[in-house]
């Protein structure tokens, strides 16, 4: 059984957990204390406000444990304002919240809720077919360096990048009936060296 943990202090988390129960084989845990940490196998940072989560992070003492769990090679992901706090740089701000990430993310990027809008698109790592993007006040990553791989790009700005055990979307795969991203983290997760599921 591969256990996947949604970091569970504000935001969409019962979209993730719901996407997660669809899939075989997957326990979905919601996250709120880093004792919980030691019997996941990954962890989703869903999207939300990015300040909150990252002042709730650090209230409960989840932040500093995250960064290790991350550096020992726990495949995390973040979706929106998860893809802000896994950056090591934020446009226009000085600094950054669990800075793991070779990407610079630009909030808001794409306007306010009322700019939120969908796009399909191929993302070929991740499925053979075009897969709906929900984009809600989304970020972007300006620049990406050192080995973080690009998986997506719309109109010249990346929305969707990895880096060895991290994972960084821009869009909200949760707000589809589409599993393909959740199925590619579980995937990620499965063929992680570090983690030993079952």
């Amino acid at each position: 059984m591969v256990k996947v943990g949604v970091l569970a202090l504000q935001g969409g988390v019962i979209e993730h957990i719901n996407m997660l129960n669809k899939i075989s084989g997957v326990e979905a845990v919601e996250v709120k204390k880093a004792e919980q940490l030691a019997h996941i196998h990954g962890l989703i940072i869903p999207g939300g406000e990015s300040t909150t989560i990252g002042k709730l992070m650090a209230k409960f003492n989840l932040k500093e444990p995250v960064i290790q769990y991350a550096k020992n090679g726990m495949p995390i992901w973040g979706t929106c304002a998860g893809m802000i706090l896994l950056a090591k740089h934020i446009v226009n701000q000085d600094w950054s919240y669990l800075n793991l990430m070779d990407i610079y993310v630009r909030r808001n990027a794409y306007g306010s809720q009322l700019d939120s809008f969908i796009s399909y698109q191929l993302i070929p790592k991740v499925s053979s077919e075009k897969l709906p993007l929900v984009f809600i006040r989304a970020p972007y990553i300006e620049k990406a360096e050192g080995d973080v791989e690009v998986l997506a790009e719309l109109n010249g700005k990346i929305i969707a990048a990895e880096q060895k055990n991290l994972l960084a979307t821009s869009f909200h795969p949760e707000l589809t009936d589409n599993l393909s991203f959740h199925r590619y983290f579980v995937d990620k997760i499965i063929h992680n060296d570090t983690v030993k599921t079952g």
